[in-house]
């Protein structure tokens, strides 16, 4: 391989990008304007900017360390566009490259469409390189220890919490949801058993987007810890297996919403840390055994 590849969402950064962000996100989907300016105000609580954009930019400038080929980005929804880059990498000389890209698991968004993204980059610039998608990584090391690493420091800050694991909610109708599901169940005990947490353990979602009328993977985040109280939990430790670094929907969703939700029912909550640039050696070990 010629080169290293890094495949990321795109985040707004800045006031002015976020609605053109969000109606990238959304193109063809028939989401009412009304509902693009609530979730406009997740991203304008952070100033407008979603941190997914510099951490990629993190990322990359850790990844170039470690291998000895050049290391790209491009996104699929904000500069650097994923064609952009191909067209660079072209231009460069690149004539095959390792994609790694910033989701963990299987299933149609975490894996699948990013696969579409690599084929619409390629097919948008002639003689493009060669790009293979570097295989789902979930149950890799190098994903779980850093998770391990991050829920004991939280696990510090509140002894005897009980571990929440959330991931990011999909329809039930989305393609291989249960290879989804069934991959965070084992990410979620792994990490549970190595933390030292002998309390039990849950795993829930978080940031669905779906009308009411679909059903999606359940319990939501939020609603859970309605339950835990109800149990008699005083105090939560919430891990975001789910995501690899902390963009919009772990800083609103679990760090401004849930955290309200936990404020009001009395209860500690205290957030681990994703894995951000922890990942590097990940995606040189995975570009190497390509």
């Amino acid at each position: 391989m010629d080169a290293l590849l890094l495949i990321s969402f795109g985040g707004p950064e800045g006031p002015e990008d976020v609605m053109p962000f969000l109606e990238n996100v959304t193109r063809g989907r028939n989401v009412p304007r009304e509902r693009l300016e609530e979730v406009a105000e997740h991203y304008y609580l952070f100033g407008g900017v979603s941190p997914i954009n510099e951490l990629c930019r993190e990322l990359k400038e850790a990844v170039e360390k470690l291998v000895d080929v050049p290391v790209y980005w491009g996104n699929r929804n904000w500069p650097p566009y994923l064609e952009d880059t191909v067209a660079r990498m072209k231009a460069d000389g690149v004539r095959s490259a390792a994609a790694f890209v910033t989701s963990a698991y299987s299933g149609y968004s975490s894996s699948g469409q990013y696969l579409e993204d690599i084929a619409r980059a390629r097919a948008a610039v002639p003689d493009a390189p060669e790009i293979t998608k570097l295989p789902v990584y979930c149950l890799e090391p190098g994903f779980i220890e850093p998770f391990v690493e991050n829920t004991r420091a939280a696990l510090a800050q509140a002894p005897g919490a009980r571990l929440v694991f959330t991931a990011h909610s999909v329809p039930l109708s989305q393609q291989g949801w249960e290879d989804y599901v069934r991959e965070l169940k084992e990410v979620a005990r792994r990490v549970h058993d190595a933390s030292g947490s002998e309390r039990p353990y849950d795993l829930v979602y978080q940031s669905r987007s779906g009308p009411p009328s679909q059903p999606w993977l359940e319990p939501d985040v939020c609603d859970h810890l309605e339950l835990l109280h109800e149990e008699g939990v005083d105090s939560v430790v919430l891990v975001p297996i789910g995501f690899v670094s902390d963009h919009m929907e772990v800083k609103f969703d679990l760090d401004v919403e849930a955290r309200q939700v936990a404020d009001k029912l009395g209860m500690a909550l205290v957030r681990a840390s994703t894995p951000g640039v922890a990942l590097a050696p990940l995606a040189r070990d995975l570009f190497e055994r390509a």
